[in-house]
């Protein structure tokens, strides 16, 4: 099945293709491989890529992007893409400047969604992460329903076709929802969800609202020792997604995309492995029966994996202790996981 039918359509009218290729790697993952890894992925079937300013590889997305218009497998109209809006510029005037130079380093002329990628703000500046001397996080205060109203400036001068939010709680939601004068509502709330965190209250929410959900991390996670808990359970290796895959003829991976897909989620499947990037578009040539939602449903235990706490404990370089322990007590951030540390030191 082509996966670029399968789509879902946004509150604004615009339409989503439920199955969304992740750009996202590690630092010391060379820059090149999302250009090359992204044409990939275009050409195996994908039409939606996320990227995002804080990935520092958008350059490279735009063009793969760009390669794969110009050689006529895709048309411009045919790809989604998403972008987002990092915290050093949720400012009302600083929005806009931070859309068009995602928009120069992709050398395309809008995107298809902006999102607000975290709920924090954080000091404008080059720096991704502001410090202070003593390596605390530096806050921005920032009226977030300012923020969006930046952002429907946007939408409206046609830098970009959507807009939503991501990592955002069902009251952040509300605050937006509930603004005076509100013209355009988040399309989509991209947060992590997967079978062991199936964030099923949250969904409701954004469903009863006419907001889709974007799952990231929607395979657990990668199995990198400095971001994720080695004491977490790995996703793929459940038994009861293994049982379910193997009644179908297919791996535990495609299972649990399939599981969002099916639960009205749209799903981000990330991998740079080039056999599980065509592995992943096959996620439309089965159906899982009810008794398999059901089964996947239970296995929800609100395990996190995106515990950025242990990849800033072994690698000060990129971030400091301090910045994540500030940022864990900060009354703006509404992380959950991060509260779950002694972060006293």
């Amino acid at each position: 099945m082509d996966p670029k039918g399968q789509r879902v359509k946004l509150n604004d009218g615009h339409f989503i293709p439920v199955l969304g290729f992740g750009t996202f790697a590690p630092p010391e993952v060379p820059k090149s491989e999302a250009l090359e890894v992204t044409k990939f992925a275009i050409e195996a079937g994908f039409r939606h890529i996320d990227s995002a300013h804080l990935y520092q590889n958008e350059e490279q997305i735009g063009q793969a992007i760009r390669s794969k218009i110009a050689n006529g497998t895709v048309k411009r109209e045919d790809i989604f893409y998403t972008s987002k809006l990092w915290s050093t510029s949720l400012r009302p005037e600083l929005v806009r400047p931070a859309l068009e130079k995602s928009l120069n380093n992709l050398q395309l002329d809008y995107v298809d969604l902006y999102i607000i990628h975290f709920p924090v703000a954080l000091k404008p500046g080059e720096a991704l992460f502001p410090t202070d001397e003593n390596g605390k996080a530096i806050f921005d205060s920032v009226d977030l329903c300012h923020t969006w109203e930046a952002l429907e400036k946007c939408k409206d001068a046609g830098l970009t076709k959507s807009i939503g939010v991501s990592n955002f709680n069902h009251k952040q939601l509300e605050k937006i929802l509930n603004k005076p004068g509100l013209k355009y509502k988040p399309v989509c709330n991209q947060v992590e969800c997967h079978p062991y965190l199936n964030q099923s209250k949250l969904l409701d929410f954004c469903k009863s609202h006419d907001i889709v959900l974007v799952a990231y991390g929607a395979l657990g996670s990668q199995r990198i020792k400095e971001w994720v808990n080695p004491n977490l359970p790995y996703l793929l290796e459940d038994p009861v997604l293994s049982a379910i895959a193997k009644k179908h003829k297919q791996t535990p991976a495609l299972v649990a995309l399939r599981y969002q897909i099916q639960r009205g989620v749209v799903v981000l499947a990330k991998s740079y492995n080039k056999k599980r990037i065509k592995e992943n578009i096959q996620v439309f040539d089965f159906e899982l029966t009810p008794e398999d939602m059901k089964a996947i449903d239970g296995l929800n235990s609100n395990i996190r994996y995106n515990e950025i706490l242990l990849h800033f404990f072994t690698k000060p370089s990129f971030i400091s202790f301090k910045f994540i322990s500030s940022l864990a007590f900060s009354p703006l951030f509404q992380f959950p996981f991060l509260h779950h540390y002694n972060v006293t030191k």
